[in-house]
C-alpha cells in the first residue's frame, strides 16, 4: 500500500517538473482512436511537430483626452466708480419727489457695459450708458443709492459705496391745508384724489303748498 503511495506521488512530481518544451506524440489506441500524449509508454508512436502559435502584440489602448475649461479671463475693473450727486447724507427738499443722480466712473465706461442705478436695492430706472439719471416721485424719507455696472447680458461686474440722502415733500394733506382742493381740481392734483370730492346736492323743484 506504501509502495504505491509512493508510485503515485512520484508520478505526480513527474508532471510538475516536465519541461514545458517536452515533445508531443500521438498513436491510435486498440478502439481506433487517434490519441496525442507526451509520454509514450512503451507504445509504437509517432513524434508530432508543434507548429508556433501565431500570436500579435495587444496594442496600446488610447486613453480619453481629459476636457479643458479654458480659464475664464479677468473682468475689466474700474480704478472708480461712485456717486457724486447727491452727496453724502444730504438733504433735499422737492414736492414733486424728483431728484438728479450723477455718477462717474475711472476711466470711462466701456463699449458694452451700462450704469444700473438701484434706489433701496431695486432698479429704479432703466439701464443707462449716460453718467446722469433723473428720479420721479421718489417717496419722502431716507433712501439708499448704489450705482452698478452690467455687461450687455446684464451681469454685475462692480458695485459702488451705497450713497444715503434724505428727501422732503410737503404730504398730500399738508398740501391740501395750504392750498385746499376747489371743486374742479379733484382728480387733477394729486392731493385732491376723486374719491374726496364732496358729493353735490342736487337741486329739489319748489312745489308750492296746495
Amino acid at each position: 500500500m506504501k509502495a504505491t503511495l509512493r508510485l503515485g506521488l512520484l508520478a505526480l512530481f513527474s508532471l510538475l517538473v516536465l519541461p514545458a518544451s517536452a515533445g508531443i506524440y500521438t498513436y491510435i489506441d486498440a478502439q481506433g482512436n487517434r490519441v496525442f500524449t507526451d509520454r509514450p509508454g512503451g507504445r509504437a508512436v509517432e513524434s508530432v511537430d508543434a507548429k508556433p502559435v501565431n500570436s500579435m502584440p495587444a496594442q496600446p489602448v488610447a486613453l480619453p483626452a481629459v476636457k479643458r475649461e479654458a480659464p475664464r479671463g479677468r473682468r475689466f475693473a474700474y480704478g472708480l466708480l461712485d456717486i457724486v450727486q447727491p452727496e453724502p447724507d444730504a438733504t433735499i427738499r422737492n414736492n414733486a419727489g424728483e431728484l438728479s443722480v450723477s455718477v462717474t466712473s475711472d476711466p470711462m465706461l466701456q463699449p458694452g457695459h451700462l450704469y444700473r442705478l438701484l434706489l433701496d436695492g431695486s432698479p429704479i430706472a432703466p439701464d443707462s450708458s449716460e453718467p446722469t439719471l433723473a428720479l420721479h416721485n421718489v417717496d419722502r424719507g431716507t433712501h439708499h443709492l448704489v450705482v452698478e455696472v452690467v455687461d450687455g447680458q446684464g451681469l454685475i461686474l462692480q458695485s459702488s459705496p451705497p450713497r444715503t440722502f434724505h428727501l422732503l415733500r410737503t404730504s398730500l394733506a399738508q398740501r391740501r391745508m395750504v392750498n385746499p382742493c376747489k371743486k374742479d381740481e379733484y382728480g387733477v392734483r394729486p392731493e385732491c384724489p376723486l374719491k374726496d370730492k364732496p358729493k353735490e346736492k342736487k337741486d329739489i323743484p319748489f312745489v308750492p303748498f296746495l
